[in-house]
């Protein structure tokens, strides 16, 4: 899962927002520098990103980035479906969508000062580019790809990612609808909700 499912998978819990979005940020032992309500969330993401890299599903995608990416295909597979999380009727609209991001763009701004340094460093163009919403947006998929290829050590060429993601939507499309409400049952039941 990327950042909007992350955020998404939160259930409208500040903290469990805060800890969710960060995670990726926070390596090992790290997470004991936080209050256990975010500590919550950093454990949550883990878990989100467990289930979903050993999901059938994740790995029936992320095999046609495979060819091309290696181990980072399952990291695609996260930027679909934040697509079509992000159009995905059932949850948003676009007014909801839009309130939604600036929402979780206001509870890390509050909590600036504790959120890691490596995030903080990433957070201004998170909200400038406003990319919780512009992932309905195709552009916005593509800029996220190549954000990925951009980031990675070894990759420079993400066309290919781009063009996978087009030949295949409809097929992507599927597998969100099939992975999403287990996804979401996991982390409910994960968070006891």
């Amino acid at each position: 899962m990327n950042y909007l499912a992350h955020a998404y998978l939160s259930f409208n819990r500040p903290d469990i927002i805060t800890g969710n979005m960060i995670s990726d940020f926070v390596k090992g032992r790290q997470k004991f520098d936080f209050p256990e309500s975010v500590q919550e969330g950093i454990v949550l993401h883990r878990a989100i990103d467990e289930f979903t890299d050993k999901h059938p599903v994740t790995k029936a995608g992320s095999n046609l980035f495979r060819p091309y990416y290696g181990l980072y295909a399952m990291s695609f597979m996260d930027v679909v479906y934040d697509h079509f999380l992000a159009l995905d009727k059932e949850r948003f609209d676009n007014d909801s969508l839009w309130d939604f991001s600036q929402n979780i763009y206001r509870i890390l701004d509050q909590r600036s000062a504790g959120l890691p340094e490596r995030f903080r460093l990433i957070f201004p163009y998170m909200k400038k580019q406003n990319w919780l919403f512009n992932y309905q947006f195709k552009e916005g998929i593509h800029n996220s790809l190549k954000g990925l290829v951009h980031r990675a050590a070894y990759m420079n060429n993400s066309q290919p990612a781009i063009d996978i993601f087009e030949e295949h939507y409809e097929q992507f499309r599927q597998y969100y609808l099939s992975f999403f409400p287990e996804i979401e049952a996991f982390a409910e039941k994960t968070l006891m909700l």
